[in-house]
């Protein structure tokens, strides 16, 4: 064998040597960067006596009331339940800007983007905790349990959360999370949604790595059990101590009617709650199902089916109460601000594939192993009046937590790491 050939395959065997012991660091960081997933309630942190004590010098927010009467003021305490795939990341903005307008106090995650998912929430992963702390605003993703957050927040602290027709969210979460949840690997056909739904059961197992992003996905993050029986009592149990809990269920589908729904009930501006696309997919990664793989994919996920009619019923009496004639005139007022800012703020106009995204700072997250997530390029000259404004609409989740001061190292680290293997 020629020496320069045999050098090369000595290279190639050092290569494989070191990358097999770096993946194996890589997993044994991300099993203690990465919480293990308990299907039961997380036990109450020792700070479970200390509950929030707001400053006496605050003034307590009003009890929620209608713009339209006039006198209401701002809601400033929220808790908003980031469900996935739902839009949700579009409403974090919101909440970010809201609560960067007016100095208002975030509970943050510590070391990355979200509260240690798909663990359960403790009030011990906020960022900087003290027993007794207080905070305005917690928006991050977590896995919902109201005990451990509703020692965070006021008394009268305004909770809301959205809902996606679990079909559809079924969908985006498969192309989305599916490359880490490893039973779909045995999935061999070319549409793998499609070959998945024609047997879930012989693919799925609910104690698989990652199995929850896979069935009723808005249960589970709600803090309940997605694999429970559909026809257990509990389900519906479950759905109304949802609708107790939470003053607003928002709906995807219908998000300028659910944004003006939210305005008038935190009287706020409408300024407030302009927005951008953000975390959307390109239209070539999406999918649609066909009537029959939507009607399995809605069986499949029969329990966030029950919710999501349960709050689509709710949402629309809401929207008859608010006045139909209104809401009409308030989404179109919505959408001529959201216009005027696009032409004022987007470069071309409109989102464009990562690879067109020119300042990495406008760079959103991407799924393992695809580049499908669009984002904005921002226009190079724009007014002062606007400048601020247009750069907080547009900038993505991760970087908008680390211009909050958040502190990202898991997160930051595992960039690092996809972008040197070019994941």
């Amino acid at each position: 064998m020629p020496l320069p050939q045999k050098k090369r395959w000595e290279s190639m065997a050092k290569g494989l040597v070191l990358g097999a012991l770096f993946t194996s660091f890589l997993l044994l960081l991300y099993s203690y960067a990465v919480p293990p997933l308990y299907t039961g309630l997380a036990s109450t942190t020792s700070e479970g006596a200390a509950p929030c004590s707001p400053a006496p010098s605050e003034p307590e927010a009003p009890t929620p009331a209608n713009s339209s009467a006039g006198g209401c003021q701002p809601r400033r305490d929220i808790v908003f339940m980031k469900t996935h795939k739902t839009a949700s990341s579009t409403l974090l903005n919101i909440l970010f800007r809201f609560g960067q307008k007016h100095g208002l106090k975030f509970a943050f995650p510590n070391g990355r983007n979200d509260f240690d998912y798909p663990a359960f929430f403790a009030r011990s992963l906020v960022q900087d905790y003290r027993p007794g702390a207080c905070f305005n605003i917690i928006c991050n993703h977590m896995r919902f349990h109201y005990d451990e957050v509703r020692g965070l927040v006021a008394p009268n602290a305004t909770f809301i959360t959205v809902l996606r027709d679990p079909a559809r969210l079924f969908e985006s979460s498969f192309h989305y999370f599916g490359s880490v949840v490893p039973f779909t690997w045995k999935l061999s056909g070319r549409d793998k949604l499609a070959e998945f739904l024609q047997d879930p059961d012989r693919y799925y197992d609910p104690r698989g790595y990652n199995a929850h992003y896979l069935r009723n996905l808005l249960f589970f993050d709600l803090g309940y059990d997605s694999d429970l029986d559909p026809g257990s009592p509990q389900v519906q149990e479950h759905i109304l101590e949802v609708e107790r809990r939470f003053h607003l269920v928002l709906l995807q589908e219908y998000f300028d009617e659910s944004l003006v729904l939210l305005k008038d009930l935190l009287c706020w501006e409408l300024e407030d709650v302009l927005y951008f696309k953000l975390n959307a997919r390109r239209a070539s990664a999406v999918p649609r199902l066909s009537g029959e793989l939507y009607r399995r994919a809605t069986a499949w996920n029969v329990l966030d089916a029950r919710l999501y009619r349960h709050f689509n019923a709710s949402f629309w009496r809401k929207v008859e109460a608010f006045g139909r004639e209104r809401m009409a005139r308030e989404v179109a007022a919505l959408r001529r601000a959201n216009e005027r800012m696009r032409r004022i703020c987007i470069d071309g106009g409109r989102a464009v594939d990562a690879a067109a995204i020119q300042d990495s700072a406008m760079q959103p997250w991407q799924p393992l192993g695809a580049k499908s997530i669009l984002g904005y390029n921002l226009k190079k000259s724009i007014g002062q009046q606007h400048a601020q404004l247009c750069r907080r609409m547009l900038t993505p989740e991760i970087q908008y937590l680390m211009d909050l001061g958040v502190n990202l190292w898991i997160t930051k680290l595992w960039k690092f790491i996809r972008d040197f293997l070019r994941w």
